[in-house]
């Protein structure tokens, strides 16, 4: 099988990566070892689901690269079992089923990206090296501040001007939203999608109650609006 036309050695990389490869084509799967190993990164092959699993739960990987069709456990089982199990290291799904029913799929058992076969190298390892980005940097940030408002990831607390905010488990979420965006237009479907886990809208004005739940605990008592609506947009979260 084809997968690149570009050779890794031929592309150059900065940051060493450690990568599980779940892949049951022996051929496919060396390739990706030694093309990984050329970029200067650490590749484990596993060749069926189960075996993916028991290396993924029991190891420590940047990223995950999964094929979705595996013997003995197929990779949406093996993606789903690892997150119920509190596993957030980032996945890649490979895939030769294409269609948007099968991405959208892929992406709600849990994994971070999927990737149609065949498929260049310089793709997937940028795909990769991507999701091992965005790893990174949720997990250097722990505290976001607008203006004199901050909300602690790590301690679950938020504060503004040095006064406590008790916030509920589904406002905590919200506010941490609205605040990594912070000074852009959030829209309905991006909170539906992110908060909620909806990817369709409900036709429900839970949105509008939460946010109006929030707006009231983090202004009252405060001299400034910080939660601001975008009319026919949706909403920002911005200290003047």
């Amino acid at each position: 099988m084809k997968i690149s036309t570009i050779e890794p050695s031929e592309i150059a990389y900065s940051g060493s990566m450690k990568i599980l490869i779940v892949e049951d084509d022996r051929e496919a799967a060396e390739y990706l070892e030694k093309a990984f190993a050329e970029a200067g990164h650490t590749a484990h092959v596993a060749g069926d689901g189960e075996t993916g699993f028991a290396l993924a739960d029991s190891g420590d990987y940047d990223v995950m690269i999964v094929d979705r069709m595996l013997p003995r456990r197929d990779g949406l089982s093996l993606i789903a079992g690892l997150r119920s199990r509190g596993n957030r290291t980032p996945v890649l799904i490979l895939s030769a089923l294409g269609e948007v029913d099968d991405r959208v799929t892929g992406l709600r058992a849990g994994g971070d990206d999927y990737l149609t076969k065949p498929y260049a190298f310089s793709e997937l390892l940028a795909r990769v090296e991507v999701l091992n980005r965005r790893a990174t940097s949720r997990e250097a940030e722990t505290v976001y501040r607008a203006g004199d408002l901050e909300l602690d990831r790590l301690s679950h607390t938020v504060r503004r001007a040095s006064r406590d905010i008790i916030l509920q488990p589904r406002e905590f979420r919200l506010l941490e939203y609205l605040m990594r965006h912070a000074g852009q237009v959030v829209t309905r479907t991006m909170l539906l999608e992110n908060v909620w886990d909806y990817h369709f809208d409900p036709q429900t004005n839970v949105i509008d109650v939460h946010v109006s739940r929030l707006r009231g605990k983090i202004e009252k008592g405060f001299d400034k609006p910080i939660l601001h609506t975008v009319r026919g947009a949706g909403y920002m979260l911005k200290a003047d």
